[in-house]
C-alpha cells in the first residue's frame, strides 16, 4: 500500500475546503487567546462541537481570564457548561486550571509542552492543540479521529493516541505536524467516520488499507 504522505495530506487540504473547520480550531483563530483555546479545549473532550460551542460561549461570559475563572463559584462554572460531558467534573478541572495558571505561571497560559502538562487535567491532546492554534508551535495532536484513522490508513499500528503521537513524531514530516489534527477531524466528522465511513466516496481510497473496517459504505 502506497502512502505517498504529500499526496494524502495534499488530497485532504483540497476536500477540506468542503467541510466545517473544527469548532475549537475555529474558536481559536477567531480570537486568538491561549487561554480560550485551553478551557474549550477542556470543555469539548467528548462532547460534539455543537455543545462545545454554546457551553464555551456561556463560559465566557461570566469569566475570560485566569483571574476571574479562579474567582467564579464552581456552581456557576457548571451551570454555564451544562449539558457538557462531565459537566462537574469539568467545571473543577476549568477552575483548578486557572489557579494553577495564577500560582505558578504568572496567570500566563505556558508555551512549552513540559509546562503545559504541569496543569492538572491537561493531557498530550489538550497542550499540543494549544501549542500548535495558541502559540503556532510545532505539536502533534492526536484525539481519536488522527489516531483511529492512521490506523485504518495502516500509516502506523498502535494501540492508544499517546503510542500514535510518538509513532507519528517519528515517521511523520515535520511540515504536516501542526495541520495534521485539523485535517483528520474533519475528515473524521464527515468521511472516515468511526462506524460505517463513507469509503465509496473517500477521496483516500487508493492510499488505505481499510486496517479493522468491516462494515462501510
Amino acid at each position: 500500500m502506497n502512502h505517498d504522505m504529500d499526496v494524502m495530506i495534499s488530497i485532504l487540504q483540497s476536500a477540506a475546503t468542503l467541510w466545517r473547520v473544527p469548532v475549537v480550531t475555529e474558536m481559536a483563530r477567531k480570537h486568538r487567546d491561549p487561554y480560550r483555546l485551553l478551557i474549550s479545549t477542556l470543555i469539548s473532550l467528548r462532547n460534539k462541537d455543537e455543545v462545545t460551542a454554546v457551553a464555551s460561549e456561556r463560559l465566557f461570559k461570566l469569566a475570560d481570564t485566569p483571574q476571574t475563572m479562579a474567582a467564579l463559584d464552581i456552581e456557576a462554572i457548571k451551570k454555564a457548561i451544562y449539558p457538557a460531558v462531565f459537566y462537574g467534573n469539568k467545571a473543577q478541572t476549568i477552575k483548578d486550571a486557572s489557579k494553577t495558571l495564577l500560582d505558578h505561571f504568572n496567570g500566563q497560559v505556558p508555551d512549552t509542552l513540559d509546562e503545559l502538562l504541569e496543569i492538572k487535567g491537561v493531557g498530550r491532546k489538550t497542550a499540543n492543540l494549544v501549542l500548535i492554534e495558541g502559540f503556532q508551535k510545532p505539536g502533534i495532536c492526536v484525539d481519536t479521529h488522527v489516531h483511529r484513522i492512521t490506523n485504518r490508513w495502516g500509516y502506523v499500528s498502535t494501540s492508544t493516541p499517546e503510542e500514535t503521537e510518538f509513532a507519528l513524531r517519528e515517521k511523520l514530516e515535520p511540515e504536516y505536524w501542526m495541520e495534521i489534527n485539523r485535517l483528520l477531524v474533519a475528515f473524521g466528522q464527515n468521511v472516515c467516520k468511526p462506524i460505517s465511513p463513507l469509503c465509496t466516496e473517500c477521496p483516500e481510497h487508493n492510499h488505505c488499507m481499510r486496517v479493522g473496517v468491516t462494515v462501510f459504505r
